[in-house]
């Protein structure tokens, strides 16, 4: 699905004047954060965007960022800026993201991005949400109505999915790190999605029988990528379920490109 995608977005940046771009902020070494930007590039690559990826020491100042993100936002040649979360824990990240150009802030974070969203339009949307919700709809799997349980809270993830959510009628309940009794949520959920980058924390008795399950956790497991959810004992139990790697990571990508693009007509217009 995400190749499909990617193919079609190929086809529309072939046929434009100006060639959008997209920049990505990696602030330390984060490995699975150096992954994420290392597959963007390609991607973008691939669909015949510009790229270019700005690297800052893990204990770079924060007005540094934010200094380089200002930058970026009067560059012409990029429509889209992506700070790759998470950031060291010194830097205050909702200044960050009030710093980027809604416009330009294909990742979704910025306030009025958010929103927007929670008014019921539907743009510039998170990168991971919107490749979520795509995922979904492309399955046919409807929300109106349907029990959803998101096991994370934060602005990458839960909070403006369960937003996408709500927009599409679902009954939506997030979870997070102090919650009591997550067992309890999860088996209620007729949708499951867990971001919560903790290995194998979703196990088979946390699932009901014929839920949707969607891993969008990442961490690594002996050097290897792994997801939140016991994937070998769990997928005998859901209905449909998402790989890691290999699910939700390539619907991500996807949506950010198409963020891009949409960015990029949204100028020349």
């Amino acid at each position: 699905m995400a190749a499909g995608i990617r193919d079609r977005l190929k086809d529309d940046v072939g046929k434009m004047a100006v060639k959008p771009g997209l920049a990505a902020i990696l602030v330390g070494e984060s490995p699975s954060s150096k992954l994420y930007v290392d597959m963007k590039e390609k991607a973008c690559a691939e669909a015949g965007m510009y790229s270019e990826r700005h690297v800052l020491p893990n204990d770079a100042p924060e007005k540094q960022l934010t200094e380089l993100i200002g930058r970026l936002n009067d560059d012409s040649r990029i429509h889209g800026i992506l700070v790759q979360m998470p950031l060291p824990k010194h830097i205050n990240v909702r200044a960050v993201v009030k710093a980027l150009s809604p416009a330009k802030d294909v990742d979704g974070f910025h306030p009025y991005n958010n929103g927007a969203v929670m008014d019921g339009e539907e743009r510039l949307v998170s990168a991971t949400p919107k490749g979520v919700i795509r995922l979904l709809e492309e399955y046919g799997i409807g929300f109106d109505g349907r029990e959803v349980v998101v096991v994370n809270h934060t602005i990458v993830l839960g909070r403006p999915l369960s937003m996408l959510l709500m927009n599409r009628d679902a009954t939506v309940t997030v979870c997070n790190h102090r919650t009591r009794d997550l067992k309890r949520h999860t088996l209620g959920a007729d949708i499951l999605v867990s971001g919560a980058g903790v290995p194998r924390l979703i196990k088979a008795d946390m699932v009901r029988e014929g839920a949707v399950v969607v891993d969008a956790g990442i961490s690594f497991i002996e050097g290897k990528l792994a997801g939140d959810v016991d994937y070998e004992r769990v997928k005998d139990k859901a209905s449909y379920i998402t790989p890691v790697p290999g699910g939700v990571g390539p619907m991500t990508i996807a949506m950010l490109l198409e963020n891009t693009l949409l960015a990029a007509e949204a100028e020349k217009a």
